[in-house]
C-alpha cells in the first residue's frame, strides 16, 4: 500500500509528536504544526478489566471507586436496540475502548507534545469494539483507523447542555470526541455500524504510561532494527534492535504510537502494532505469576481507576471486576483481533463493502474466527424504532441486476416496485435511473429512523434482514434488485456468508510468533 501524500491536517500521513519533535513538516518547509493525533492505548484499557482488582478493603474499596471518572453512554439523538437473547438466554457484550489524545495536564502535554494544543478539545484517536460473545467462548476486536470518514451524528453534552449538530457532510471519527464526550464517540459508532454499544472506557497519554509500568512489561517483536525518527524530527521515538523485546512505561508508550517505522507508515500498520500488543498483554496477565502478588495488583489497580473514564454502567470497582471475570472466559486462541476495512479517499479513509460484512458478523454474534460449529447466535437487532405503516413507507427500487457479461434486465426495477405496491407499499416506485450491478439484493437506508421501515420493506420481499443496510449513499428506504434476481415474482435469498473478510486483517489472540516489518528507511546499525 503506498504512503499517502498530502497537505497539512492529513492525519493519514502526518505522525504523532513526542518531546523533542521538530517544528517541520514531512516533504515541506517549517509550518505551524498541526494537532497531533497520538497513540492506540486501547491494550492497556482491556488489561484493566482482564486483571480486575478483588480483595480490596471496604476504604481502600472506596478509594478506589473514587478514582473512577464517569460519564454519560450515549449523547447522540437516536439509538440502537440491544440484540434478542439467543436460545440459551444469553446476550453478546458490546465494549468501546477509546484513546483520548487531551493535552489538559502537565504530564499528558510532556508525553504528547504539541504544547500549543494544550486545553483543546480532546481527539478520540483510538476507537477498538471489543465484542464477547453471548456464550463468553469467543472475543473479536474491530479497530477503526482515526481518519475514517463517517457522519457524526447530533450530540448534546450533558454537563453544560451543549449541542452539537450533526456533521455536514463526512467528517473524521476522531473529532466526536469534542463533540460532548466518549458518549458521542458511542453514538457515532452506533450510527455507522448499528451495534447496540453497552459501555466505553477511555484513558489518556498519562494513564498508558502508569498502567504499563504497573503491567511489568508486555513482549514485542520487530523484524529489523527501528528508529521512529527522521531527518525532520517526526516520528514517536521508538528504537529498538531486531528481535523480541519486553516494553513498559514511556516504552510502551512509543510502540502504541509509532507509525513512521512500521511496514507503510500508514495509521493501518499502527493499528497492527496495536493489536500485537494487546494480544501480548493479554497472555502476559493471564500466564505471568507474579499478578498473583497483591502489592503488584494494588498498584495495577490504583493506576488503572485513576487513569479510566467509563459509562454510568461501570462506575465502580466491582462492576469492573465483573467485567473482567466475563472477558477472562475467553482463552487467548479465540480471540481475533481486526481493523475495519477500508479504501483512501485522499488521504483519509472509509469503510467498504467488507466492513459492512465484518459490522454484520459482530452484530449477528458470529465468531470471527469460523469456529462456529457449537455457536448458539443471537438474533439480529430488532430496529430502534419500529416501522411506519406499509402505506406510508416510500421506497425507491433500483435495477442493479447486471453482471460482468449481462446487461441489466430492462424493466427490473419497475416489476420489483409493482410487487410491493401490490403488498401495500402505495408510495414505492422504480427508480429510471443507472446504477452499478449488485451481486446479491440489498435494501439501504440512510439513517437509525430509518431501520424499521427497511426491515419491513425486505420481510414483505422475502430479503433476509442480513441484507438490510445502513448506507449514506441513499436518501431513504431503497431496494436495489441484484444479479441474483434477474426474474421470478419471489425473491430467493442466497445462502450467507459468513466468513471474516480477508480485508479485515484477522490477527489470533494466541499468535504469539508476530512481529512487526520495519520499513527499511527506519532501520540503523
Amino acid at each position: 500500500m503506498p504512503r499517502p501524500v498530502g497537505g497539512e491536517g492529513h492525519a493519514v500521513k502526518t505522525e504523532d509528536s513526542s518531546p523533542g519533535d521538530g517544528p517541520g513538516e514531512e516533504g515541506g518547509s517549517p509550518r505551524p504544526r498541526r494537532r497531533r493525533r497520538v497513540l492506540r492505548w486501547t491494550a492497556v484499557t482491556l488489561a484493566v478489566v482482564i486483571a480486575g482488582t478483588a480483595g480490596a478493603g471496604y476504604l481502600y474499596y472506596r478509594h478506589l471507586n473514587g478514582n473512577i471518572q464517569q460519564a454519560e453512554l450515549n449523547i447522540g439523538d437516536s439509538k440502537v436496540a440491544a440484540p434478542k437473547p439467543n436460545a440459551a438466554g444469553q446476550t453478546p457484550l458490546n465494549i468501546l475502548v477509546i484513546g483520548s489524545d487531551a493535552r489538559d495536564t502537565e504530564e499528558n502535554q510532556e508525553l504528547g507534545g504539541a504544547r500549543e494544543t494544550f486545553g483543546s478539545a480532546p481527539l478520540a484517536d483510538v476507537q477498538m469494539l471489543v465484542h464477547l460473545s453471548a456464550d463468553r467462548s469467543n472475543m473479536s476486536v474491530v479497530s477503526m483507523p482515526r481518519d475514517t470518514l463517517v457522519q457524526i451524528p447530533k450530540c448534546t453534552d450533558p454537563e453544560d447542555g451543549t449541542v452539537y449538530p450533526a456533521s455536514d457532510g463526512r467528517t473524521m471519527t476522531n473529532q466526536s470526541l469534542g463533540h460532548g464526550g466518549p458518549g458521542c464517540t458511542v453514538a457515532t459508532w452506533q450510527e455507522l455500524t448499528g451495534i447496540h454499544i453497552d459501555h466505553f472506557v477511555m484513558v489518556d497519554f498519562s494513564g498508558v504510561v502508569s498502567m504499563a509500568d504497573a503491567i511489568g512489561g508486555v513482549p514485542v517483536c520487530v523484524d529489523a532494527n527501528v528508529h521512529s525518527r527522521d531527518s525532520q524530527g517526526h516520528g514517536s521515538g521508538l528504537k529498538l534492535t531486531k528481535g523480541t523485546h519486553s516494553i513498559k512505561g514511556v516504552q510502551a508508550l512509543q510502540w502504541l504510537r509509532t507509525r513512521y517505522g512500521f511496514e507503510d507508515g500508514s495509521d493501518l500498520a499502527r493499528a497492527k502494532a496495536q493489536h500485537m500488543y494487546m494480544n501480548a498483554m493479554v497472555r502476559e496477565l493471564r500466564e505471568n505469576a507474579t499478578l498473583s502478588s497483591p502489592n503488584k495488583l494494588r498498584r495495577l489497580a490504583e493506576e488503572a481507576t485513576e487513569a479510566l473514564t467509563v459509562d454510568e454502567g461501570l462506575d465502580t470497582v466491582k462492576k469492573l471486576y465483573d467485567l473482567s471475570t466475563e472477558l477472562r472466559k475467553v482463552e487467548p486462541a479465540r480471540i481475533t483481533m481486526t481493523t475495519m476495512p477500508n479504501r483512501y479517499v485522499g488521504a483519509r479513509v472509509e469503510p467498504t463493502e467488507d466492513a459492512e460484512q465484518l459490522f454484520r458478523l459482530v452484530r449477528e454474534d458470529i465468531p470471527l474466527d469460523g469456529q462456529d460449529a457449537a455457536q448458539v447466535t443471537a438474533s439480529p437487532s430488532p430496529p430502534a424504532d419500529p416501522a411506519a405503516p406499509d402505506d406510508e413507507i416510500a421506497v425507491q427500487v433500483r435495477n442493479g441486476s447486471g453482471t460482468d457479461t449481462l446487461a441489466p434486465v430492462r424493466g427490473r426495477a419497475t416489476s420489483v416496485a409493482g410487487l410491493l405496491t401490490g403488498d401495500g407499499f402505495g408510495k414505492a416506485v422504480a427508480d429510471p435511473g443507472t446504477y452499478p450491478s449488485e451481486a446479491t439484493t440489498v435494501v439501504r437506508y440512510p439513517s437509525t429512523d430509518l431501520q424499521g421501515d427497511a426491515v419491513r420493506v425486505a420481510a414483505s420481499l422475502g430479503i433476509p434482514q442480513t441484507a438490510v443496510r445502513r448506507s449514506t449513499a441513499v436518501s431513504g428506504v431503497t431496494v436495489v434488485v441484484g444479479a441474483d434476481w434477474r426474474d421470478g415474482g419471489a425473491y430467493e435469498a442466497p445462502k450467507v456468508d459468513n466468513s471474516l473478510p480477508k480485508t479485515a486483517e484477522a490477527l489470533n489472540g494466541a499468535d504469539a510468533s508476530a512481529c512487526m516489518h520495519v520499513d527499511p528507511d527506519f532501520t540503523w546499525s
